[in-house]
């Protein structure tokens, strides 16, 4: 990669972060989104009692529970269901097709979109941290090797994220038909990949066909980080199994960094 192209692509970041801000739609559903969950369920099933893995074991709060597979979904949303849409609606008001026409090469315009997809991100992880700590009164890890695994379950995620969301842009006919298309695979995906539903309680076909997909891996990821080491037991395996979730992450990097590159147009094939 030359110097410029990468230097475009940096200087591109504060472009695209600002207009993600200038967004409303944008900054509610995929920043402010997981926030609001938090503390839906919170509030909703607080008074059931602590989340307890088996007899004996040591028990969460629902809030403690559920902040692991938050911190997943926001991931995803800043990643794929952002970037799926907002590629999306560029495509179709014209935008890639007049950057088209400037040097811009689509390296330095996927570097800006996926550092911006960082940097909202980060900024999302961090207000939901500290909704968590401060409103709600969960208690963070204190140990290094956890905020370790949290780090490195949350790059490859949103790199993976990111680059899917890049990838899935393509599959909108218009940019209208943007939120149709995408909004419903991520909320599905949610729902089969332990955010809103204790995935232990999930058939093992809904199990197995989650496993297939990136969302599921993170929230392992996030929960290994987030839970005591009894809720290992909960896992499909009864076991964390972080090896699998980096080959995963990377796997699904991959293949996102390979449709992107194959499918990304300044223009629709058929405009």
């Amino acid at each position: 990669m030359s110097t410029s192209i990468a230097a475009i692509g940096t200087s591109r970041i504060g472009y695209e972060t600002k207009g993600y801000f200038r967004s409303p739609d944008a900054v509610f559903f995929t920043f402010l989104f997981p926030v609001i969950m938090l503390g839906i369920f919170t509030a909703a099933f607080s008074s059931s009692g602590e989340i307890v893995p088996a007899p004996g074991a040591e028990g969460v709060s629902v809030g403690a529970y559920y902040l692991p597979g938050m911190l997943a979904a926001g991931i995803l949303l800043s990643g794929v269901q952002n970037l799926a849409v907002d590629i999306a609606t560029e495509k179709g008001d014209g935008t890639l097709k007049r950057l088209g026409g400037t040097p811009l090469s689509p390296v330095s315009y996927f570097l800006g979109k996926i550092g911006q997809v960082f940097v909202t991100g980060i900024l999302q992880a961090a207000l939901l941290l500290a909704v968590a700590a401060i409103v709600f009164g969960i208690a963070l890890p204190t140990d290094a090797a956890s905020w370790l695994t949290f780090a490195w379950v949350f790059v490859l995620g949103i790199t993976a994220s990111a680059l899917l969301g890049i990838a899935l842009s393509a599959l909108p006919r218009s940019g209208k038909s943007a939120t149709a298309v995408v909004i419903p695979i991520v909320l599905i995906l949610q729902f089969i990949s332990g955010v809103y539903l204790q995935f232990n309680a999930l058939p093992e076909w809904m199990q197995n066909i989650a496993s297939l997909f990136p969302l599921k891996w993170m929230a392992q990821g996030m929960r290994a980080a987030f839970l005591p080491e009894d809720f290992a037991a909960l896992e499909q395996h009864g076991t964390w199994d972080l090896g699998w979730v980096a080959v995963w992450l990377a796997a699904w990097l991959v293949v996102g960094l390979v449709i992107s590159r194959l499918t990304f147009r300044w223009i629709r094939r058929d405009a």
